[in-house]
Parts: C-alpha cells; sequence; structure tokens
C-alpha cells in the first residue's frame, strides 16, 4: 500500500476491505489524490491528510491533477472532513 493511501485508510479507520466512498460521488473509490502535487505547489508533506482526497478513477481523470478544478477539490475534501468530525480547520 502506497504511503499516501496508509495516511488516509489510518485516518479515517478504513481497514482494506472496507467500502470507501469518493468524496465526490459516494461511489467506491479507486484512487487517493493529492489534490495539491509536488508539481502544482505541493509541499513536502504532500501526504498530509489535508491534501489527500478519495476518488474515483472517472472522477481522478477528471479532476485530478488540473489546476482549473483544484480549488473546488480542497473545498468538497474540507466540508467531508468537517463533516466526518476528523479535523479542525
Amino acid at each position: 500500500m502506497k504511503h499516501h493511501t496508509k495516511v488516509y485508510m489510518d485516518f479515517f479507520g478504513y481497514g482494506t476491505e472496507d467500502f470507501v466512498p469518493s468524496e465526490i460521488s459516494g461511489r467506491r473509490c479507486n484512487d487517493i489524490h493529492h489534490i495539491k502535487c509536488r508539481g502544482m505547489g505541493g509541499s513536502d508533506d504532500k501526504d498530509d491528510i489535508k491534501n489527500l482526497m478519495a476518488l474515483t478513477r472517472e472522477e481522478h481523470e477528471k479532476y485530478g491533477d488540473k489546476k482549473q478544478h483544484m480549488d473546488m477539490l480542497q473545498n468538497i475534501h474540507n466540508q467531508f472532513m468537517e463533516k466526518h468530525g476528523k479535523c479542525h480547520l
């Protein structure tokens, strides 16, 4: 398991067999996405939970690593974190 995936799974308490929902659609996620990758202004701490979100493959291809969608993804992720009471932003 990749480090960033482990960070996400551990933070939300998901096991490897659990259903992990996409933060956009609620469908089963396939990818843990870096909202800001290192090449797009992400820091060395890119594996921080505040920078990681669960997406389906289709959502990742449509929205991932595209500057015009970063603010939208960050807002959705912030709301997801607040809703699940896991982080004080």
